[in-house]
């Protein structure tokens, strides 16, 4: 896969949390608590994303850049959108970005670029799904709870939708406008997360609750990014080292390098499962706005 010891890391929480929720699946079917398949197809649209993201869905081109952080002043990926190809020319050029805002600038368009093709992965789906239940001649029981699952992937678009035309405007407010320095959030995810939690049915409390617990979970993914930056680091020493046949030197690096990879991998597996059990919150919140 040729990826580097970044995203290795990151590709280990990832499959992590799909073993997990694998292993939660089986338990349900076998007590009959997954009937209309819905959890077994989600289970499969979340592996099919990890696979795209990971290049291993047998497509070239489909995988992510080895790191968000620019290198040399150039990006190594391209963002696939001309709005937003646009908009990322403008940015650089304004004048308005530090070197580490520019960086910061940059994790958010990567992070707009993976929403997008998460949405074009479940809209696939959908588009699939309802191909096979126009061919169904005879209505019955199982395909009125094939329609309750379409209602609920619909629904599921729609939150993407809402999420990706609100990352837009954001993308296009900071392009112009520069970070604004009262800023509540920094990290794209969380800022995501905040604003459909304004939009959500929470009350000022269970809102204000929500705000602390996200100021808690922007700063374990900044711990999480700084394990990243330090096990890249260690991982461009040891490759020097290698060469220069110092064993005991080596070893040393060799022993910090596995310490790292290991703390960036819990660190990440926390990451994600803490942003899993957030937007559940979120989406139950919006979904009770619609009933």
């Amino acid at each position: 896969l040729h990826l580097s010891a970044v995203k290795l890391a990151e590709l280990h929480s990832d499959l992590k949390i799909q073993e997990k929720d694998e292993l939660s699946w089986k338990k349900l079917k076998a007590e009959g608590l997954d009937e209309d398949g819905e959890k077994e197809a989600k289970l499969r649209r979340n592996l099919n994303v990890i696979m795209t993201k990971y290049g291993m869905n047998g497509k070239k081109d489909s995988q992510l850049v080895d790191t968000n952080y620019i290198k040399d002043g150039t990006e190594s990926d391209t963002l696939d959108d001309p709005r937003l190809e646009k908009l990322w020319s403008k940015a650089k050029t304004s004048g308005k970005f530090s070197d580490e805002d520019l960086d910061k600038l940059w994790r958010e368009f990567k992070h707009h670029k993976e929403k997008i093709r998460e949405y074009n992965i479940l809209l696939e789906t959908v588009s699939r799904t309802e191909d096979i239940h126009k061919n169904v001649i005879n209505p019955s029981e199982e395909n009125l709870v094939k329609e309750e699952i379409l209602h609920n992937k619909h629904r599921e678009l729609k939150d993407k939708l809402r999420s990706i035309n609100q990352g837009f405007e954001r993308l296009r407010k900071v392009s112009h406008q520069g970070y604004d320095a009262t800023s509540e959030f920094e990290e794209p995810r969380v800022i995501d997360l905040w604003d459909m939690a304004k939009s959500a049915n929470f009350t000022e409390k269970e809102l204000e609750s929500f705000r602390e617990e996200l100021k808690h979970f922007e700063a374990k993914i900044e711990k999480h990014h700084h394990y990243q930056k330090q096990l890249e680091i260690s991982h461009q020493k040891l490759k020097h080292i290698e060469g220069t046949g110092d064993k005991d030197h080596l070893n040393r690096n060799k022993e910090k390098y596995a310490m790292l990879e290991e703390k960036t991998k819990e660190l990440g597996y926390k990451v994600k499962k803490h942003l899993q059990d957030l937007s559940s919150r979120i989406s139950q919140g919006l979904q009770h706005n619609e009933l």
